[in-house]
């Protein structure tokens, strides 16, 4: 009899958990849409607080020479899931390297009471970093950082929030809906922790232009109150305008507003132009 050679055991094979691939971290939209290639300017824009990209829907396209860019915040409208900044200075790190593709031609920042804080944050940041800065900050219904944090929002309770809330969205021509006055109200409180917690020790002068706009009644932030602009500014680079209208008047870009803004930028233009 013929010896066999002894068989190896048969395992059975393990079915492999097919592995998936990986997502990319999706990419942060900071801006409403990608600014185009040909206009001669940007202006870009900042939402206040309790608000986003939205509350310039009533701004035109362009402004002069300068396309309006709507800057979008985190944790609010189309980036509601993601977390909240924190604070300016936190915010101001993470928008101006996500700013900086498109500072290639003349531009400005224009924020209108806690979104002023927050364009003027981001302008530190980029000169700090050695980036481009604004040609002209626009410093609209805000005190200058080192004489804040200033404003009655800012020591309301909620139900004085919730009817400024309410009061704000009649004014941008829609009725208050109470699930999201609800989910406005929890921005709002992060973005007015965020205002009372920056605050400069003394002036910070930034290599710019600053045009502050005080709204000749404005109960919130009286055109007075925005003096101290003028120390944030190189000598003879800060010049006070004050516009008709209220606290929320900038909401509909009045034609004073534009004016100003369309002016300021051509200015921009043709500075950069002569260099």
């Amino acid at each position: 009899m013929t010896a066999q050679t002894p068989q190896k055991p048969h395992t059975p094979q393990t079915a492999q958990t097919p592995q998936r691939p990986q997502r990319p971290p999706k990419k942060k939209r900071w801006l409403l849409r990608t600014p185009a290639a040909d206009a001669s300017a940007r202006l870009f824009c900042f939402p206040y607080s309790g608000t986003g990209a939205s509350m310039y829907n009533k701004w035109p396209d362009r402004v002069g020479p300068a396309e309006v860019c709507r800057i979008q915040l985190p944790g609010r409208e189309n980036r509601v899931r993601e977390e909240h900044f924190g604070t300016y200075e936190a915010l101001a790190a993470d928008l101006a390297p996500a700013l900086l593709p498109h500072l290639d031609r003349p531009f400005g920042f224009f924020g209108h009471c806690g979104g002023a804080l927050a364009a003027f944050a981001t302008a530190h940041r980029l000169a700090g970093l050695g980036m481009p800065v604004p040609d002209v900050l626009f410093m609209s219904s805000q005190v200058a950082p080192h004489q804040g944090p200033y404003g009655r929002y800012l020591t309301m309770d909620e139900t004085g929030l919730r009817g400024e809330l309410e009061r704000l969205t009649r004014v941008m021509g829609s009725e208050p809906v109470p699930d999201l006055i609800d989910l406005g109200l929890g921005v709002m409180n992060a973005d007015l922790a965020a205002n009372r917690a920056y605050r400069t020790p003394e002036p910070v002068v930034l290599p710019t232009r600053i045009r502050p706009l005080g709204w000749r009644d404005d109960q919130e932030v009286a055109p007075e109150r925005m003096t101290g602009w003028e120390e944030c500014a190189p000598a003879g680079q800060c010049a006070r305008t004050v516009l008709p209208g209220d606290h929320h008047a900038f909401l509909r870009a009045p034609d004073p507003l534009v004016d100003v803004l369309a002016a300021d930028l051509a200015d921009a233009v043709a500075a950069r132009a002569a260099q």
